[in-house]
């Protein structure tokens, strides 16, 4: 992992920190030409380890061949966040970040650090997604292929009821004092697992039980050992900070397009694959599909799996992770 530092940073929500940070891991080599950069942005609540699984010579992004980056997204911990800089607050505070701020952030990573001008390809997932979509709107000649799996390019309404949900239970612990947590708020952990995992996953999947075949001998297992332990790895304040940031996912809210959504949907020039989830309760497949038909060069593929939002990262499920890499390998053939 390395540290890209910048000094005087205004945010979008108007404050401006002395200092920011982007933590970003990279795998594989650039090219003399500098025409083989992959960027591939973390997702809620993920750190760059959770999410390099795929890269390998026989996974979805293949390291022998492309240059792959993955920053961290702003709030998750490792780049600048509640946790490790006093200087961030939550929304209590009119603080928080978003995706125009990742995305600057990153855009000065490239150009000035790897002095790269053109991106072969951004591959997200969930959040990722999103912060793709606004690499490709607010630098439409530098992108050149777009990946978006299981995202939006701005926060539904429905979806946003699910994000204030979660806030909702994690700030109802006893250890929230308004503002801050002053203990581990167990109570509000347990909370905040079982409603991620209710979405995260179709009704198929917990009807038909394969939690089980993850090796989880009760729902209870699963929702204690796979949800909630992976969540209390983490500072509660962060994953406040990053649903404040998914809540405000708007493509358009930037000096760039001035909210005009449909404005900022049309100026993605990128050869974009746009794949839903069929199942995914977070980012409905009709969601994405209005999407896909305002960009003018994106092919709409949904996912076939009952696996709901998690077969866009199908670490446990080698159907869907060779469905997505049949769909990528296209994709950079195009």
């Amino acid at each position: 992992m390395t540290y890209w530092i910048q000094t005087d940073f205004e945010l979008h929500c108007g404050i401006r920190l002395p200092q920011i940070t982007l933590a970003y891991a990279t795998y594989g080599e650039l090219s003399p030409q500098k025409d083989n950069l992959i960027l591939y942005p973390t997702s809620y609540g993920a750190q760059h380890p959770d999410l390099d699984w795929l890269i390998r010579p026989d996974g979805i992004l293949n390291p022998e061949r492309w240059f792959i980056v993955i920053p961290n997204m702003l709030g998750n911990g490792l780049s600048t966040s509640p946790s490790n800089d006093p200087a961030c607050g939550l929304q209590e505070d009119g603080f928080w970040f978003s995706h125009w701020d990742n995305v600057r952030l990153q855009e000065s990573l490239l150009t000035h650090h790897f002095g790269v001008e053109r991106i072969r390809l951004i591959y997200g997932w969930s959040m990722g997604a999103q912060q793709a979509y606004h690499w490709g709107s607010l630098f439409p000649d530098r992108v050149e292929r777009i990946a978006a799996l299981c995202g939006t390019a701005k926060t539904t309404v429905h979806n946003r009821v699910f994000l204030e949900s979660l806030r909702s239970a994690l700030t109802a612990d006893p250890t929230w004092d308004g503002r801050r947590f002053l203990g581990v708020p167990d109570r509000g952990f347990r909370a905040f697992a079982h409603i991620y995992a209710s979405w995260a996953a179709s009704q198929p999947f917990f009807n038909q039980k394969l939690y089980v075949g993850l090796g989880y001998a009760t729902l209870e297992d699963y929702l204690t050992q796979a949800w909630e332990a992976s969540y209390r790895r983490r500072d509660p304040h962060n994953l406040l900070s990053m649903i404040e940031t998914w809540i405000r996912c708007d493509i358009s809210d930037n000096p760039v397009h001035n909210g005009n959504y449909t404005a900022a949907l049309r100026s993605i020039r990128a050869r974009t694959l746009v794949m839903p989830s069929l199942t995914d309760l977070y980012f409905t497949p009709a969601d994405c599909q209005a999407e896909a038909e305002q960009i003018p060069n994106a092919l709409y593929q949904g996912i076939p799996s009952i696996w709901g939002h998690r077969a866009g990262n199908p670490y446990q499920n080698p159907m869907d992770e060779a469905f997505i890499r049949d769909a990528i390998q296209d994709l950079m053939q195009s």
